[in-house]
């Protein structure tokens, strides 16, 4: 031998080209909203404000005198509102995202021992494998998530951009070495 290191996995290299889609984004938001505790309290508490309210409701209608109708109105509204702020959040969040994506054009991504980078027209970004040390995988895309302690940031890697869909099983491999699958 030579003295150099000739391991193969130290040399993958992955690249992706694709036009940014807004179902991928939203996929991608909703793995990284599923992963983060913050947002399962948010719903947690979502879902208890919108059970809270209905019972207030209920009670309204149930004990005896006449109910007040703006009161059964009210919380049936406030609960409903509750429940559709915590779904429409992510769908927010995803076509803002998306719109900025989008304006960019083709996005390129190359995935190595290092990391990844991303470039499109006007953007280049270097993340390193410290800043995104989870991943998830969909039918769709890799989804990279940032440490629990940083909050919930997220780079995702669309299979429909792999050239060759065996790179997916390499892609996969590499996340694999250097990331923890969530």
């Amino acid at each position: 031998m030579n003295g150099t290191t000739d391991d193969p996995t130290l040399h993958d290299r992955i690249e992706l080209a694709y036009l940014p889609a807004l179902a991928d984004v939203r996929e991608a938001v909703r793995v990284t909203l599923d992963a983060a505790r913050w947002w399962r309290a948010l719903r947690l508490l979502a879902y208890g404000a919108a059970a809270l309210a209905l019972l207030v409701a209920a009670l309204e209608l149930l004990l005896p005198g006449e109910p007040d109708p703006g009161t059964v109105a009210g919380m049936a509204g406030l609960g409903a509102a509750a429940v559709a702020a915590v779904h429409l959040m992510g769908w927010a969040v995803a076509r803002a995202f998306f719109l900025s994506v989008r304006a960019q054009g083709e996005a390129r991504a190359v995935v190595d021992a290092e990391g990844g980078r991303w470039a499109a027209r006007d953007t280049e970004q270097v993340i390193r494998w410290a800043m995104l040390p989870r991943y998830a995988e969909t039918d769709r895309l890799f989804v990279l998530l940032t440490p629990r302690k940083t909050g919930s940031g997220f780079a995702y890697l669309p299979k429909h951009g792999l050239a060759d869909p065996a790179d997916a099983d390499r892609l996969r491999a590499l996340l694999d070495r250097h990331s923890n699958r969530i």
